[in-house]
Parts: C-alpha cells; structure tokens; sequence
C-alpha cells in the first residue's frame, strides 16, 4: 500500500480549538498591568503628594544654586529668600515661586540675614560661601531637607522622615 502524505495529522476541515487569545483577554491582560503599574508607582513613590513634594525641593535647591552662581559670577552677594507661612519663595533676577499649600514648610537660617519676621534669606557670597540653612518640605511622613553649607555654599538635597 502506498502511504499517504497526511498520515496522522487530523483532516483539513475538523474543528479544532483555535490557539491564540481573543481581543477581549488581550485587553484585560493590558488593563491588568496598566492598574497594576499605577498601584506600584503610588506605593513606591508616594503617590502624587510624594511627587509634588520631591519636584518642588528640586525646584528650591536649583534656585539656591541658580543664586550662588550668581553670586560667583557678578562678585556681588545675592539672596534668596522664602517665607514659610505664605509658601513663596524669590532668588536674583525676578525669579520667584509658590509652594504648594498641601505641603509643609520650615526654614532654619542666621536671623541676622532674616528680611522680615516669619521669613528666611540665605545670602550667598562673591567667594560662593553663605551664610548656610535649611529649608524642609514636608508632606505626610515624608520630608525633603534642602541643605547649605555656610563655608563652601553648597546646596543637597537629602529625603528624611518628616519632624513632628
């Protein structure tokens, strides 16, 4: 007898269940991560308060450094200045910004710099030296300190837990 080609593979017209996924689980399976993806970044990060709150140190600390180098480059000393209870903050040149409402802050500097009562200035010197402090944003459990030294002027920005 002569063997056929198709020996043990099932006819051309039975039906079989078909591989693959339907469109239906292919989206599902999607929604799944997407969800998935957006609970992890809020656990991991702090959610959108963790964001406002490391976004806006950043802000502060590239202002303060915006100002030393100021401060280098014109030979003059320049300020910047914050005021905690009104959330604002302001550096040379009309550079100016608000702090979220949502968000705590505190200052620690030398009063002898302080333009007005409740507020705070770091003064940077032509040599980049300052007159140092601290700024901390708070939110929650969470804090961001923006640090400068008085000797070297240098600006870091560190997250710690918040002071109670």
């Amino acid at each position: 007898m002569h063997a056929s080609p198709r020996r043990g593979r099932p006819p051309r017209n039975a039906r079989h269940g078909v591989a693959g996924v339907s469109l239906l689980e292919m989206l599902l399976v999607i929604a799944l991560i997407g969800a998935t993806s957006v609970l992890a970044a809020a656990a991991f990060g702090g959610g959108f308060a963790g964001m406002q709150l490391r976004s806006n140190a950043r802000e502060i600390a590239a202002q303060l450094r915006y100002t030393r180098t100021r401060a280098l480059a014109t030979g003059q000393p320049q300020r910047f200045t914050i005021d905690p209870a009104a959330h604002t903050w302001a550096a040379p040149n009309d550079h100016a910004g608000e702090i979220p409402a949502a968000l705590g802050v505190t200052f620690t500097g030398a009063r002898q710099v302080q333009p007005a009562r409740g507020e705070g200035a770091i003064v940077f010197f032509a040599d980049g030296a300052s007159t140092g402090g601290r700024i901390q944003l708070s939110a929650k459990r969470a804090a961001w300190n923006v640090d400068v030294a008085w000797l070297t002027g240098q600006v870091t920005l560190r997250r710690v837990e918040a002071s109670r």
